[in-house]
This record gives structure tokens, C-alpha cells and sequence, in this order.
């Protein structure tokens, strides 16, 4: 999973110069085809976060045939559309047109570790192992691994290092049960499973992470040779508020639209179906207004 720029340089590296542009607008979508064998109940996290650093300009929903849709806010305050699915053949779309700030990630190295015992009653349940953050079974691994590094950004940037040069990126090589404890394993994975590995270290470090998912245009870096997919990082919790790290690419970004949040992959797939639709389309887009895709037609996803 994830569409993304295999760079070798820190997230700390300095952009001085680089981040102060004004607001960029990006646009991103995705398309799913299905058959069905009867009607399928389906749950979709695929849509902006009405909240965070971007602003959603525009954005459509199409549905052939036409199925009614409800949306609802998560535990996790992600959005989530219900509908049903029909028998037989179904096209679901949707498309946005988004603002996103023209900076790439805060950094602050000086950030802080906070005190277990100081932490939000929020941010506890990113301390806790997770379905696929196996975070408890690691916890001689990981002081073993890091203790010797400061606590606060430091820290979090030795195992962000340490899963982007050690892990490696191999479409295919895992699955939609495959946990951090196997990618360790296993040496392999989609950012999915760096992100995992990731959150996991930070756990057993006691520092809270939670997993993110979303669209990640490549604005200011070269394309890579792979089709656009959606994407996922982590946030830890470090000096009072939340921080973007990403172990698949490990450098600063710009254009990130945050879909959804949670403790891992389990809490914001971007589709749940209730029995046993085929998926044979998938098509996801994140790129800059002004680089084509503002010429896609309103009915049709690209390619």
C-alpha cells in the first residue's frame, strides 16, 4: 500500500525556505468497482477529515446504480458512509477538491517525551497493543534497541531510522492480517507495515502513536515508478501535541490529507463489506490542481 518517495534523509532535515509557500490545492479520490452476489452492507473511510491543517473545497460522491448513503463519526472522530451495496455490479467514487497548507512537516527537534503520568487521558489508549501493533511483545526489543536515545524527537527519529533502513518496501509481501511482529520477522512490507512497526517501537517506549491514513500527492519530489495507492503514517505524542512521522519515506512532505485515524489498520479501512462482494477496480488519485488532474471528468475516475 501507499504510493511513495523512498528517500534516505531524516525528518528532521532542514527546509528552511522551502515550506512558507501559500496554500496548495491538491486533488484526490478514489474508485471502486465491485460485483456483488447480493446486497452488500459496506462501511467507507475514504473522504477528508472534516478538521486538521487541510480544507475541503469540493467533493462529490457517485454511486451506479444509486444506493442511499448515511455518514456517521467514529470513536475516533473519522467520517464513515453506510450504504448497501447491490446485487450484481456497483461503481462507488468519490472526489475532492482539497487545500492543503504549502509547507512540508513540522519538525521540533527539542520536542519532549511527556511523563506517562502527564499524559491526556486522550492519548492512553495509544500506549496500549493493538491488533496488528504487537507493541507488548517487544518491550526488551525496543529499550534494548533505543534506550540509549534521548527521549522525545530523538527517539521517535531512531526508530523512524531504524524501520525505513531495515525494512524493506516489496509489494505483495504482506497482507491484511500480516502483524508488526511479522514484518519483523520478516524484513518486508508496504507502508503499512512500516507505519505498524513504527507505532509499535514507539509503545514500548511508552510513547503514544496512532496510526493515520490518507492521500499523499508527490508534490516536490520525484514521482516514483508505482501507482498511486492510499497511504499511511503515524503521529506520536511528544512536547503537548501530536507530530507526523513517516518510516516509508523519511523525509519531510508536503500535501498530506489525513482520512482517518485510529490505533492501527484495523480501525480505518477504507472499505468494510459484509459478505463477499469481488473487487475488480481500484483506483486512487492525490495529486497537485495545476500538474492535470483538475481535467478529470466529474463522472469518471482516472485511468
Amino acid at each position: 500500500m501507499g504510493r511513495s518517495q523512498d528517500g534516505h534523509g531524516p525528518v528532521g532535515i532542514d527546509q528552511a525556505g522551502m515550506g512558507q509557500a501559500a496554500a496548495v490545492r491538491v486533488r484526490v479520490g478514489c474508485h471502486f468497482e465491485y460485483e456483488a452476489p447480493g446486497p452488500t452492507p459496506a462501511v467507507w473511510q475514504v473522504r477528508a477529515r472534516p478538521d486538521g491543517a487541510h480544507q475541503v473545497v469540493t467533493s462529490t460522491w457517485t454511486c451506479q446504480p444509486f444506493v442511499p448513503m448515511r455518514s456517521y463519526l467514529d470513536g475516533f472522530g473519522n467520517v464513515c458512509d453506510r450504504m448497501l451495496l447491490p446485487e450484481g455490479f456497483s461503481s462507488v467514487r468519490y472526489d475532492a477538491l482539497v487545500e492543503v497548507p504549502g509547507a512540508f512537516d513540522e519538525v521540533d527537534e527539542a520536542a519532549e517525551q511527556v511523563p506517562v503520568e502527564h499524559l491526556p487521558d486522550s492519548a492512553l489508549v495509544y500506549l496500549l497493543a493493538s491488533r496488528f501493533c504487537l507493541s507488548d511483545v517487544v518491550i526488551e526489543e525496543a529499550w534494548d534497541r533505543f534506550g540509549g536515545t534521548r527521549p522525545g524527537w530523538e527517539r521517535v527519529q531512531a526508530v523512524v531510522d531504524w524501520a525505513h533502513g531495515n525494512i524493506r518496501y516489496q509489494m505483495g509481501s504482506t497482507g491484511p492480517v500480516t502483524t508488526s511482529a511479522d514484518v519483523l520477522a520478516n524484513r518486508t512490507g508496504v507502508c503499512r507495515d512500516y507505519t505498524h512497526v513504527g507505532i509499535t517501537y514507539c509503545r514500548a517506549l511508552n510513547i503514544p502513536a496512532r496510526y493515520v491514513s490518507g492521500y499523499l500527492p508527490d508534490i516536490a519530489v520525484p514521482p516514483p515508478d508505482l501507482p498511486m495507492d492510499f497511504c499511511s503514517w503515524f503521529e506520536a505524542y511528544l512536547g503537548g501535541r501530536w507530530w507526523t512521522f513517516d518510516p516509508r519515506n523519511n523525509v519531510p512532505r508536503m500535501g498530506r490529507v489525513v482520512i482517518s485515524r485510529g490505533r492501527d489498520a484495523a480501525d480505518v479501512a477504507m472499505a468494510t463489506t459484509y459478505g463477499a462482494p469481488e473487487l475488480n477496480v481500484m483506483t486512487v488519485w492525490a495529486g497537485e490542481v495545476g500538474a492535470g488532474l483538475e481535467q478529470l471528468p466529474a463522472e469518471e475516475g482516472p485511468g
